[in-house]
């Protein structure tokens, strides 16, 4: 039996198909994972992401702290704002990837993928000799949910944070409302607009019925892990364990967009990721459609001209192009491109797929 959120027994209730991820006990799906899907791109869905890690960083020298471990430029993270971060080790691989928000002057939340959570706040202790810092692990003490898809405002709306109080895209505001309060960011995993809430254990009961209530006339219903994945794998969000390990660098994954080439401080694996920002990987992420009947699963072999060029990182199908899609990783030596044509090894046979690019779907954030 893994760990149980404050949700679990609503889950039970509501009939849920439970399944261990991340060492938690957490709803797979209610109802159909199409459906589901189906239901957050075309209204909202609300998740119980409480499986994820909260670390709250502070101290004089909190920024520096961060500054030391992640390839990002912390010091331009504004009050209120959000950053996706990476956790590299010292060869460039990345032990988790994260979001930091600057809640305050020297205060910041992290937030943790559920699995890495020890090793995630291990490695962050072992690296404070020298900062004036302070660790604080919360991700006992705190729930998460999270409301996706394109109702997701006007819901927010009717349970009281009016339009022009609801944080923008990737920043974070506290709210409070009745007896509850807490932290509300529009962040979400699933390429639809939407909200994460970050709130103490014992308000989170309380505020899964209100946004239920409000979001009735919406459509709105709970949403299992099954198509938080298809949902991601549309967006091309990376999913830790999958497209990212510790032996995979921001590089290869094809995150340069989110690393400060210019960050002059030192962090763990900065000079495997800057030579490879320079020279290049030997690896690289592509996406793909499958242009024959077969399915892309996580490990698949994929083949290029002939031989072996690398493996499938995630895949599956996709209700809304209703395509098998995939993401995975190729040797930069074959230099595949766009529209190129490669093939899945799927129970000992070779099927053929589309180089395309990523994402799939179109991202619909509400970006001010």
């Amino acid at each position: 039996m893994g760990k149980r959120t404050v949700f679990y027994n609503k889950h039970i209730e509501l009939g849920a198909k439970m399944v261990e991820f991340g060492g938690w006990d957490m709803p797979v799906q209610y109802t159909s994972i199409i459906e589901e899907h189906k239901t957050v791109r075309n209204s909202a869905g609300l998740f119980d992401v409480s499986h994820m890690g909260q670390f709250f960083i502070g101290g004089k020298q909190s920024l520096d702290f961060l500054q030391s471990l992640v390839p990002q430029d912390i010091s331009k993270l504004k009050i209120s704002k959000a950053e996706y971060c990476q956790l590299p080790n010292d060869n460039g691989g990345l032990i988790d990837d994260l979001i930091i928000y600057c809640l305050e002057e020297n205060l910041y939340l992290v937030i943790a993928n559920a699995a890495n959570i020890d090793k995630d706040f291990d490695w962050l202790k072992s690296n404070t000799d020298g900062f004036d810092v302070t660790l604080d692990n919360k991700s006992e003490e705190y729930s998460m949910l999270a409301l996706q898809g394109p109702c997701s405002s006007a819901i927010v709306r009717k349970i009281g944070i009016a339009e022009a109080l609801q944080p923008h895209f990737f920043t974070i505001k506290k709210f409070g409302m009745d007896s509850i309060n807490g932290y509300i960011a529009r962040t979400g995993y699933t390429g639809e607009d939407g909200f994460e809430f970050i709130i103490k254990n014992e308000y989170a009961l309380m505020l899964w019925e209100k946004l239920i209530e409000a979001g009735k006339e919406y459509g709105l219903k709970p949403i299992g892990l099954g198509a938080r994945d298809t949902l991601r794998l549309e967006a091309a969000l990376m999913l830790y364990g999958n497209d990212l390990t510790d032996k995979t660098t921001p590089v290869e994954a094809g995150l340069k967009w989110s690393l400060s080439v210019d960050k002059t401080q030192n962090y763990h694996g900065k000079e495997v990721i800057v030579n490879q920002i320079k020279n290049g990987a030997d690896k690289k992420l592509i996406g793909f459609v499958m242009t024959e009947r077969a399915i892309p699963r996580h490990e698949y072999e994929i083949y290029f001209d002939g031989h072996k060029t690398g493996f499938v990182s995630s895949g599956g199908y996709s209700p809304t192009l209703d395509k098998n899609i995939g993401m995975g990783y190729v040797d930069t030596k074959d230099n595949i491109t766009l529209d190129a044509t490669i093939e899945i090894m799927v129970r000992n046979k070779l099927y053929k797929a589309k180089v395309v690019k990523r994402p799939f779907v179109t991202k619909k954030y509400k970006i001010s």
